[in-house]
């Protein structure tokens, strides 16, 4: 075996759909549930005809669980930062892609870290350069060690 973790499309499908709905709902204002109920009724048949089935459920639990912790979620980002820099000097997608992995990270323990990164930063390289892929590498990388120290051989803090 390669030691690779097989991807799973729906889900990878379901990722980027969340990662759509978050930054709809930022530029529209847009409520939670509004969001996924539209992408539910008019986005995601018409998406999965081109991408392949999302899975659904994933897609929500993603988006809602974001917008409910996303306090938390904001301030562990923000701590992952460059000094000076804050969470509203990023693009929107940027923003939307480092809450949704970071939501993963601290609540979806069946998805392994290094899956969870790996998948988000492929996300970001369909938007953007080699540049923004290394900065989400590089937050999400120092998020999950934080997170899930033992994924990485590091012993928990006491």
């Amino acid at each position: 075996m390669s030691g690779k973790v097989p991807i799973n499309k729906a889900r990878q499908s379901a990722r980027l759909h969340a990662v759509q709905a978050l930054y709809q709902m930022e530029l529209a204002g847009q409520k939670s549930k509004m969001a996924v109920r539209e992408f539910d009724e008019h986005w995601l048949a018409e998406m999965d005809a081109e991408t392949g089935r999302t899975d659904r459920d994933f897609f929500e639990l993603i988006v809602l669980g974001v917008v409910a912790e996303q306090a938390a979620i904001d301030a562990a980002i923000a701590g992952k930062l460059a000094k000076g820099w804050r969470l509203s000097r990023l693009d929107t997608v940027l923003r939307a892609i480092l809450r949704c992995a970071t939501f993963e990270l601290m609540r979806l323990f069946e998805v392994p870290a290094i899956v969870v990164i790996d998948q988000y930063v492929g996300l970001t390289k369909e938007f953007y350069d080699d540049k923004q892929a290394d900065f989400i590498n590089a937050a999400l990388d120092k998020l999950a060690r934080e997170k899930r120290p033992g994924e990485f051989g590091i012993p928990a803090p006491l």
